[in-house]
């Protein structure tokens, strides 16, 4: 076993390019280590320079937690495309080191495991030009990559086989593990799904595929990310499903002008992003931001019903799309977050709601095209306009009252899940129960 490994040292330290070794450091052997220090700590950057391999901090002003993970070397926000530790920052002095018998190791300051790859007869690890770090055998063979180790974000040329699945971090700033997974599962359907945390139980899905084996079609196999952009479920006969929406597909020459990442965002939104490789057509006091060129669900506030959850937004809480297809969340006049600092959490209402208040002291909002579609506890109809709202102002349980299609009145009673505005009500009115202004 020695002689194979000579020849690997041989190879690392001799038969590669000196240029490569010594600006861009590809590769990494067994016994080498790197710590966590000020900023950021680059331990492996892919030979083209686009990727960077280490630690970087969570915050750039504290410099407190740091993340190990992989990230866009040239842009200027470094955007992070794998992480080990999401759920668990580690602080200054942490170190990771590269063992034969278990791959990667993430250790605190004190020597306490945090993190492995779980992997053994490890000799080198490389990090390529497509972003993916891979732990390779004495005979140069992948035995672990993070392509095949997703976090929320896959790369051209990254494959999700069969039981494969993508997870979307907590909040937009954090990278705890979020509430929504896109799974390829073993019949090949794609299906994306929210999830309750923290007992992870799945709720319906809100997008899927629909690649499952009939007397039409064949079941998917793969998710592709193709190296011209394209993502699609290749099916067992090579047909393909394609996610981009219709006239959404990016040209062939996409990825030669642009990086590109599909990202499954903290909101259940899966999009397709790009960001220009060369900057020198903009001015230096222009911010570049990643584009969105696509996202699936197009609507996911529409798209998303749980029946054991809150839905996209939190309780009492109302969902809408932003310009770029994003949801945004927002609590009813009268009400507000329980969380200041979780804008997609429940909101409580400012006033006290019981059978002991006087209805008198009650009046409505009134909401157009908005609804909570399974908060519902009785139907009237027919019934007008004023007979609705007469009905729920009378009725202690009731908390708002939907109208529509001319007769009929649904009563709603907290806590209203699946909030959401839609314009397929066709006009309706929501009635929301608040407090009389003095």
């Amino acid at each position: 076993m020695a002689f194979p490994f000579l020849l690997l040292l041989l190879f690392v330290f001799i038969l590669l390019p000196f240029n490569v070794l010594a600006q861009t450091k590809s590769t990494i052997i067994v016994g080498d280590s790197l710590s966590a220090g000020n900023g950021y700590s680059t331990w492996l950057l892919s030979p083209s320079g686009d990727f960077s391999f280490g630690f970087r901090p969570l915050d750039i002003i504290n410099n407190d937690l740091f993340l190990l993970s992989i990230w866009y070397a040239k842009i200027p926000d470094k955007t992070i495309v794998w992480y080990a530790n999401g759920d668990n920052p580690v602080p200054k002095g942490s170190k990771v080191q590269l063992t034969s018998d278990r791959g990667l190791v993430l250790t605190s300051p004190n020597g306490a495991e945090l993190w492995k790859s779980q992997v053994s007869g490890i000799a080198l690890a490389a990090l390529n030009d497509t972003g993916n770090l891979v732990l390779q055998d004495q005979k140069f063979k992948a035995v672990w990559e993070t392509f095949k180790d997703p976090r929320d974000t896959l790369l051209p040329t990254q494959i999700l086989e069969k039981g494969g699945k993508l997870f979307s971090r907590r909040f937009e700033t954090s990278f705890w593990t979020g509430r929504y997974q896109i799974f390829l599962q073993q019949d090949g359907n794609l299906v994306f799904y929210s999830v309750n945390l923290p007992s992870g139980y799945a709720n319906e899905n809100y997008f899927e595929s629909g690649t499952v084996a009939s007397k039409s079609s064949n079941a998917g196999r793969l998710l592709v990310f193709d190296p011209s952009g394209d993502l699609y479920v290749l099916k067992n006969d090579n047909e393909r499903f394609s996610l981009s929406p219709s006239g959404k597909t990016p040209s062939n020459d996409i990825s030669t002008r642009f990086y590109l990442r599909a990202t499954l965002n903290f909101d259940g939104v899966f999009s397709l992003y790009k960001y220009p490789k060369n900057n020198n057509n903009f001015s230096s006091d222009q911010k570049q931001s990643w584009i969105p060129i696509w996202s699936q669900p197009e609507n996911i506030c529409t798209s998303s019903l749980v029946s054991a959850g809150s839905g996209v937004c939190g309780y009492n809480s109302i969902c809408d799309l932003n310009d770029v297809q994003r949801p945004i969340c927002h609590c009813p006049k009268g009400y507000s977050l329980i969380d200041p600092n979780d804008a997609f959490g429940s909101c409580k209402a400012d006033f006290t709601q019981g059978c002991e208040e006087d209805r008198k002291l009650h009046d409505f909002e009134v909401l157009i095209n908005t609804d909570w579609p399974l908060s519902d506890y009785v139907l009237q109809r027919p019934f007008t306009e004023e007979e609705c709202k007469q009905s729920c102002l009378e009725d202690c349980l009731c908390s708002a009252a939907i109208f529509r299609l001319g007769d009929s009145c649904w009563k709603k009673k907290i806590p209203l899940s699946n909030g959401r505005v839609d314009q397929n009500l066709n006009n309706s009115k929501a009635f929301i129960k608040v407090k009389k202004m003095n």
